[in-house]
């Protein structure tokens, strides 16, 4: 399983170095890993030159269901020491405060350990390699392999814009009344998916990134400009920034999409019971409430009803 294990992370990141790095033993460690189970297939899964390291046809093959074998082998050794062990759970999002989200569901979920990844990819691996045991965020097409991912809750988005800002005043706005004002993002916007959708979706041309810094200094820099606005949830609290204003988005209201994300095979009785209780607080609290004639979502929401997907 150690050589399989090895095979799994060097095939994914490409890179005998950070694979090394990940399993927390030296390169030429690894590097006897794969070449013990290559010697045992009778094939090489790996070709090295002076372009780096690449699959072979034998490697590319092997990879799937080497990936459920490891999946296989870490359900067995939770079933063989119990599951008493808290379930591990991480969560991404720059401005989008999961975790306001996640305490709502925590008193029925069980013991937690939260954690905090930069983004959907970040997390994505740590689920794959077995470091957590679910995610909660964003999750936009293309999913990894081996993972799933239930659609939690829809939330509502605001505008927030300088107190100078020339919309500042409305009592609501349409998301294409902002296509003159410079969308503030905290981040390069390719990496916010959400973000990135709106202002295509919107036509909204300018655009501008800030470094993520937190959420008061983004909304302070917000403030600074007359030009700038960025989007919220409506009921998140915003920290004391003077010259600030929340507006509601209308016609359509964009809603952000939050969802819980596992891999395939985790047997953690506490993800069954952290998908009721995410399940259960979205009938009581109406989270999944979707028509297409008032909202708009960047992707459909195939599984509003909280279906796998």
């Amino acid at each position: 399983m150690a050589q399989v294990r090895a095979f799994v992370h060097a095939a994914e990141e490409l890179h005998f170095g950070r694979a090394a790095g990940m399993l927390a033993i030296t390169q030429q460690g690894l590097s006897k890993r794969i070449s013990r189970l290559e010697s045992l297939l009778g094939t090489r899964l790996f070709q090295r030159d002076g372009n780096g390291v690449r699959l072979t046809e034998a490697g590319r093959r092997f990879l799937p269901p080497a990936r459920q074998t490891v999946t296989a082998a870490d359900a067995a050794v939770t079933a063989a020491i119990g599951t008493d062990r808290p379930l591990h759970v991480d969560v991404w999002g720059h401005l989008y405060a999961p975790m306001r989200t996640l305490a709502q569901v925590a008193g029925g979920a069980g013991e937690l350990v939260l954690g905090h990844g930069r983004d959907l990819p970040s997390v994505t691996e740590a689920l794959l390699h077995g470091d957590i045991d679910a995610a909660f965020g964003r999750v936009h097409p293309p999913l990894r392999t081996g993972l799933v991912h239930r659609l939690v809750r829809l939330e509502p988005v605001d505008a927030v814009l300088s107190a100078d800002h020339p919309l500042a005043t409305e009592a609501e706005l349409r998301p294409d009344q902002l296509r003159g004002s410079v969308m503030w993002a905290p981040g390069a916007l390719e990496r916010l998916d959400f973000l990135h959708q709106f202002a295509e979706r919107f036509d909204i041309r300018n655009r501008a990134a800030s470094v993520n810094l937190g959420l008061a200094h983004f909304l302070a820099e917000v403030a600074q400009d007359p030009h700038r606005f960025s989007l919220l949830p409506a009921d998140v609290p915003l920290p004391e920034v003077t010259g600030l204003r929340s507006v509601p988005l209308v016609n359509p209201t964009p809603l952000y999409a939050w969802s819980l994300l596992w891999r395939t095979g985790d047997a953690h009785p506490g993800l069954d019971r952290l998908t009721a209780a995410c399940a259960g607080e979205a009938r009581r609290r109406r989270w999944l409430e979707y028509d297409p004639t008032r909202d708009w979502l960047p992707d459909p929401p195939a599984n509003a009803r909280g279906d796998n997907g």
